[in-house]
């Protein structure tokens, strides 16, 4: 009885084993062949969905959400998080350049309305307010109302922390081809870890 539960132990060693080796070897196919990319929280504009440190401004975490891109999505949905190169206004608008990460809030041919009611800002696509859970209701900002056409081959995306986010808003909508990839997994750190 012994030698039997002896096997089966080494057996099921054997196959955690094979399955963490398998893990390790896919996860670095992935990232040579820049299938999957990681990157940093380095701005409030994300929080709470991708947390920041301090001492950057409006950062509230110790230490920055670390988290993984795949690039082989062909589409974005609204709500998708994602991280894109940022358009040329950006540098002048925003004091900054390079790649942003941000919610996908407006689709392509929607006209976006911003509402306030009540001192705070709501998104309209086509008329309808959009559900936006992830939003908590002190970061969804003030305003002002605006309205907004998104061309097609466009995204409009803003960030979860509204008052601290250089958005399309500020910037205009957003080419589809400047997305680098959509958000799947804060792996950093530990007690964030979760798929998006």
């Amino acid at each position: 009885m012994r030698r039997r539960v002896l096997n089966v132990a080494f057996g099921l060693a054997v196959a955690i084993g094979a399955i963490v080796a398998l893990a390790i070897f896919g996860t670095i196919v992935l990232l040579t062949t820049g299938t999957v990319r990681t990157y940093s929280a380095v701005s409030a504009s994300m929080t709470p969905a991708l947390e920041c440190a301090e001492p950057a401004p409006g950062c509230e975490s110790d230490t920055s959400d670390r988290f993984a891109v795949s690039t082989r999505f062909g589409s974005h949905d609204r709500g998708d998080i994602v991280v894109f190169q940022t358009p040329p206004p950006a540098e002048t608008k925003c004091g900054t350049n390079g790649r942003f990460v941000q919610r996908v809030v407006g689709l392509p041919g929607e006209t976006l309305e911003i509402r306030v009611r009540g001192g705070l800002a709501y998104v309209h696509a086509d008329g309808v307010e959009l559900d936006e859970p992830y939003l908590e209701p002190d970061r969804r900002g003030s305003g002002p109302a605006e309205t907004f056409r998104v061309p097609q081959g466009s995204l409009f995306l803003m960030g979860d922390n509204r008052d601290r986010s250089c958005d399309s808003r500020v910037v205009g909508p957003v080419p589809q081809e400047n997305v680098v990839g959509e958000v799947v997994l804060t792996y950093w750190p530990p007690g964030r870890i979760s798929f998006r």
